[in-house]
């Protein structure tokens, strides 16, 4: 194999890896992400998905509760579902220990 083209196979990925890397830093220290080395680190060390795990902590940031449709649990209901009756919650209607039977079915432990 040639030398020019081992060094665009493995070169050009690197510089690519390197410039997301650099990126990184960069802009973590922009938006306060801190300590920005760390997300330099976490990018560098797992490559392409570290880059993925910082854009997902940088939209975290930008988190306003006032334009949150569903702060108040509201949920958009379809109106032709809006008259189905709503699922049991598992509220003070759950079985406790004393509700349950043996598993023969027999509810005392004499009649073994």
């Amino acid at each position: 194999m040639s030398t020019i083209l081992l060094a665009a196979i493995v070169g050009i990925p690197f510089a690519w890896h390197l410039g997301i890397t650099a990126f990184v830093y960069y802009d973590a220290g922009r938006v306060g992400l801190e300590p920005a080395g760390k997300w330099a680190a976490i990018a560098f060390a797992i490559p392409l998905f570290g880059f993925f795990i910082y854009l997902f902590e940088r939209s975290e940031l930008d988190y306003e509760p006032e334009s949150d449709p569903y702060r108040d649990n509201n949920f958009n209901i379809h109106p032709s579902r809006a008259d189905d009756a709503p699922l049991p919650s598992r509220g003070d209607d759950r079985m406790g220990p004393d509700d349950l039977e043996d598993p023969n079915g027999s509810g005392s432990e004499g009649e073994r």
